[in-house]
């Protein structure tokens, strides 16, 4: 009893987290991603292609786009129809309309690496090997979200052939942001005219989510209490896993979810492309 009314506190003053527990309407569409995948680049592209009148930041992309993990059942109750929430979560059959964002988990895994370090869930010196390890048996604090292969797969293998469900690649969106762009305009139902994108591209590049970032760190809630000499908005490019990501820590990704990584086009080291192929013959 005296659980329930603590929830019922919370939810009155507003200081519950919804996470996976709000209500869901049939014309919600939800983006949703693993952790440190491109989910707030995304974000913000879709930000700006969705209100062109406004002056998207860090300071309001809470009220357009909201998180579900860091607002409240009140504020997402609040949002105005037809709500876009960002989302970390694992296949919910609720959401009637999902954009799904894969990216390397290779590379996932070194991002994560920083981003702990910046939200001091680890320190510094923590042993990459042993990080490695925790993300592929989802012992980070993502562990309510499932591991990287599991949050992937119960989404591509359940909703991927479905009109309501799109997979977006990180790295193709890093290479062709306009075509990909125009593809979730088609999918929002909006004309996806050139000058329309740019315009969305443009404000939403990563050097001018840097300088927001730096501008507005201090009162965004994903960065006002954390480190501010790692920054939230990385290097935004692809393969960097390929240079500085041990390749023993290379190996053990691949050997968790090949099948999903060959599936979803990512290339894998010769001894985990030998393995697979070994298995199918």
């Amino acid at each position: 009893m005296i659980y329930g009314l603590k929830l019922a506190m919370k939810y009155l003053l507003g200081t519950d987290k919804a996470n996976r527990n709000f209500r869901v309407y049939p014309d919600d569409t939800f983006i949703v991603s693993y952790p440190r995948s491109g989910n707030t680049w995304t974000r913000f592209l879709i930000a700006n292609l969705v209100y062109p009148h406004d002056n998207v930041s860090f300071l309001n992309i809470e009220k357009l786009i909201p998180d579900s993990s860091s607002q409240s059942n009140r504020a997402l109750k609040h949002t105005p129809r037809p709500r876009l929430i960002k989302t970390h979560q694992y296949f919910d059959h609720r959401y009637p309309k999902t954009i799904y964002i894969v990216r390397d988990p290779r590379d996932v895994a070194l991002s994560y690496y920083d981003f702990q370090r910046k939200y001091m869930q680890i320190e510094d010196g923590h042993p990459l090997e042993q990080y490695v390890d925790d993300f592929v048996h989802a012992r980070l604090g993502s562990a309510d979200w499932g591991s990287w292969g599991e949050n992937v797969a119960s989404w591509i293998y359940t909703r991927g052939s479905r009109e309501e469900f799109l997979l977006l690649r990180y790295e193709d969106m890093l290479k062709d942001t306009t075509l990909e762009l125009g593809r979730i305009a088609r999918f929002l139902g909006i004309e996806p005219e050139p000058s329309i994108l740019a315009r969305a591209v443009g404000l939403s590049s990563v050097d001018r989510m840097r300088e927001m970032e730096k501008a507005e760190q201090n009162q965004w809630i994903g960065t006002k209490k954390r480190r501010k000499d790692i920054p939230f908005v990385r290097f935004a490019k692809a393969g960097g896993w390929r240079t500085s990501l041990p390749e023993a820590c290379a190996r053990r990704i691949e050997s968790a979810w090949g099948p999903i990584m060959a599936h979803l086009g990512y290339p894998l080291g010769q001894r985990e492309s030998e393995r697979l192929l070994s298995i199918s013959c």
